[in-house]
């Protein structure tokens, strides 16, 4: 062992956060907790890990559920591909002679929707396999290590790879994230508490690396309206991948709300009483801003209980500022 890598062990052993699936060794609880920590804040992600496990304690559970059911317990937590693709694998494990998780990096590639980062964590972690797990917390700190201001997948990979523990992998990866996420963070890095400080090329400035990305979000438009009636309210289920499976009131790119009152009225054969305005809902996605005009009116036609299905966040905060949640 390099005294580098000595000194990064003995600072997670000694400091890391007392997190649930920590002391886990089952597969498929530490496959659920790197899925949802994928873009969900460590704080955040807890209440979610614990709340599917109670759900979905095994993947023969998961595998065995509805995609509504999954997405319903995964509410709240957003980027619901992460969850369609979950029980896409909990389906392709069960279904073969042996479902159990593959225990290589390898055949974990080969699983829907587990990506380079995903298999690495899983395969060192819970199987022991020496291979670097490279997320955004390792790119940022291998980055500063090295001085690197546009590093290309391909350079963090090789390095990352070269600074791997062969004997503690499950541990390394977790050490270098942690550090990424507790001091080496994205501003105002906590250089003196570093570890590793005095092998960084990058600890004078390292805020410069790597060197941030523009971030560019399209804005859009909307007009949704809630209809409600004796028998609840009016919700349709989502379609495309970032919202596909998800339930949801009716809703319509752009400022004319008079198209999307035809649609209802053509799909239903139920007459509409003229929408009131009740505000506007601001959603940031990954890649843009909505900005949704809400409406309100009284409905003759079907309806559901909001909370029976699965509601994206921006679902539910329009249903809050009619009031119908």
């Amino acid at each position: 062992m390099t005294p580098f890598q000595h000194d990064l062990l003995e600072w997670y052993r000694a400091h890391r956060r007392a997190l649930p699936w920590r002391a886990e060794r089952d597969p498929y609880r530490i496959l659920l907790s790197e899925v949802l920590l994928q873009q969900t804040r460590v704080g955040q992600a807890v209440p979610y890990y614990r709340r599917f496990l109670e759900r979905f304690p095994d993947l023969r559970a998961l595998a065995g559920a509805q995609l509504e059911e999954v997405l319903h317990a995964w509410q709240g937590a957003g980027y619901y591909a992460r969850a369609r693709n979950l029980h896409k694998l909990a389906q392709a494990v069960a279904a073969q002679p042996r479902p159990d998780l593959p225990a290589s990096y390898a055949r974990l590639r080969e699983l829907p929707g587990l990506g380079p980062y995903t298999a690495a964590a899983v395969a060192s972690i819970a199987f022991g396999e020496p291979v670097a797990a490279v997320d955004g917390n390792v790119r940022r700190v291998i980055s500063r290590l090295m001085a690197w201001e546009n590093p290309t997948l391909a350079q963090l990979q090789a390095r990352a790879d070269q600074l791997l523990s062969a004997e503690h992998p499950g541990d390394w990866n977790q050490a270098v994230m942690e550090l990424g996420a507790t001091v080496c963070t994205p501003r105002r890095p906590a250089c003196p508490a570093c570890p590793v400080a005095r092998w960084c090329q990058g600890k004078g400035a390292p805020e410069c690396y790597p060197a941030p990305k523009a971030r560019r979000q399209k804005a859009v438009t909307a007009v949704a309206v809630v209809l409600r009636g004796a028998r609840g309210v009016l919700l349709e289920p989502r379609r495309g991948r970032v919202l596909g499976g998800l339930w949801g009131v009716p809703m319509a790119e752009g400022e004319a709300l008079g198209p999307l009152l035809e649609r209802l009225a053509a799909d239903h054969g139920t007459p509409i009483a003229p929408p009131e305005p009740v505000g506007t809902v601001r959603h940031a996605f990954s890649h843009r801003k909505l900005e949704v005009r809400v409406y309100h009116s009284a409905w003759e036609g079907p309806g559901h209980d909001p909370a029976s299905k699965p509601l994206s966040q921006l679902d539910r905060k329009i249903l809050r500022q009619a009031q119908a949640l």
